[in-house]
């Protein structure tokens, strides 16, 4: 049989005898209304909040807050419900990006649309290295200091612009999120993700998760803010299933049960081998792309073979993970050492290499092989080479599970 796998913008075809096919997992198929009508009903019926247009009715200014393009939200589409009701007013936007670079040309273009040239005189990218950016509004009670861009801070009113989806350490993606880390300062950012070290810190978890609850008391400091969130959930096509609206957090919480529905995929058993797709946007570059291998390892036996397939389009990204993955020989000798120094990205680092101890990671990118070499996985540049070779290895009768949104699908055994 042949299977259409997304690499970029494209797809390549890969051949496979159907006996070895396990499953090809897409984000479960969902019914989508009208995208519009969803989204202006959670303006008019917000969560524990005034509507949408209430809230802007005296608003000196407004502050968007939007991800970046290593997220698929669909800021454009959410712009094009309120555009009438605040084209006239004092608006501005600012990029969530936390630690990320900021966004090209291409990338604003993604993430604004056709508003991208009529606002861009009033669009900002956050970076958390700059401190003179930053303002201290105080601490969590595990100590992570809360450091947030200024324009957070002195605008009159925000309205942060997200989507739901399940996160890896975080639990979800989403809400609380637009601040931490979207406009938080590096060391704030660093001293929560330290939490993701934790085996609580995990895809669909929010309670006991150190990483959700530091954020959520370290949002505890901006409680007397006005606040109108959006929040959004994509079905497999990327469009809007479901929208919620209005309290940062219990907005949040009502999208959950609607990201579950589209992201947590049952599946019947696990594989030999996995081919984990990160699908673009998300195949920015190889730290973006780690959370296909999280995700691909829970659908994949012990002593498997998990392929991540990645275009990589601007290389290897936050160079600190990479730069501590290479300098060691063995995952387990980098695994020692982790928690005695945390940086930032570590997480990261920590996640593969405690993959690396019990599975074979290979990666289908456009990564130099050194580069993936260093990093412990083994390079690839052609899908059909990387899963003919694996089945090789594993032989005749293994089977091949095809996750083809592996960065925000979640696949739970039946």
């Amino acid at each position: 049989m042949r299977i259409q796998v997304p690499y970029g913008r494209e797809h390549i075809a890969v051949d496979i005898d159907e006996k070895n096919v396990s499953q090809i997992v897409h984000p479960n198929p969902v019914e989508s209304g009208d995208e519009k009508n969803i989204v202006q009903r959670a303006l008019s019926h917000p969560v524990n909040s005034e509507t949408f247009d209430q809230f802007i009715a005296n608003a000196k200014d407004l502050l968007f807050i939007v991800n970046d393009a290593t997220r698929p939200t669909p800021t454009a589409r959410v712009i094009d419900v309120v555009y009438d009701k605040i084209k006239n007013k004092n608006i501005k936007f600012i990029v969530a990006t936390g630690v990320h670079r900021a966004p090209t040309e291409e990338e604003f273009q993604f993430i604004l649309g056709k508003y991208y040239e009529e606002f861009k005189d009033r669009i900002y990218v956050h970076n958390s290295k700059k401190n003179e950016d930053m303002v201290y509004i105080g601490t969590s009670k595990n100590g992570t200091e809360m450091w947030v861009n200024k324009m957070g801070v002195e605008a009159h009113k925000l309205v942060p612009v997200g989507s739901v989806e399940p996160h890896y350490f975080a639990g979800y993606t989403g809400g609380r999120k637009s601040f931490l880390p979207g406009i938080a300062s590096y060391k704030t950012i660093e001293q929560n993700h330290r939490y993701a070290l934790r085996p609580e810190a995990r895809a669909l978890a929010l309670e006991g998760n150190p990483v959700h609850e530091d954020m959520i008391d370290a949002l505890k400091t901006i409680k007397d803010k006005e606040i109108f969130s959006i929040q959004t959930v994509l079905d497999r096509e990327r469009r809007i299933y479901a929208a919620t609206a209005g309290h940062i957090h219990d907005s949040f919480l009502a999208a959950i049960s609607k990201a579950n529905d589209v992201f947590c995929v049952k599946i019947k058993e696990k594989a030999d081998i996995v081919v984990s797709v990160a699908p673009y946007p998300m195949d920015v570059d190889l730290y973006q792309s780690q959370k296909a291998l999280e995700n691909g390892k829970l659908a994949l036996k012990d002593g498997g073979i998990l392929i991540m397939v990645s275009k990589c389009r601007t290389g290897i990204g936050d160079p600190v993970f990479f730069k501590l993955l290479s300098s060691y020989k063995t995952p387990e000798e980098m695994l020692e050492t982790i928690d005695k120094d945390y940086k930032l990205g570590y997480h990261k680092a920590a996640r593969m290499a405690e993959i690396a101890t019990w599975a074979e990671m290979w990666g289908v990118t456009d990564l130099p092989d050194e580069t993936m070499n260093s990093v412990f996985i083994k390079p690839f540049h052609n899908i059909q080479e990387a899963v003919d070779k694996a089945l090789k290895i594993k032989g005749s009768d293994a089977k091949v599970l095809f996750l083809m949104d592996g960065s925000i699908t979640v696949p739970r055994i039946l």
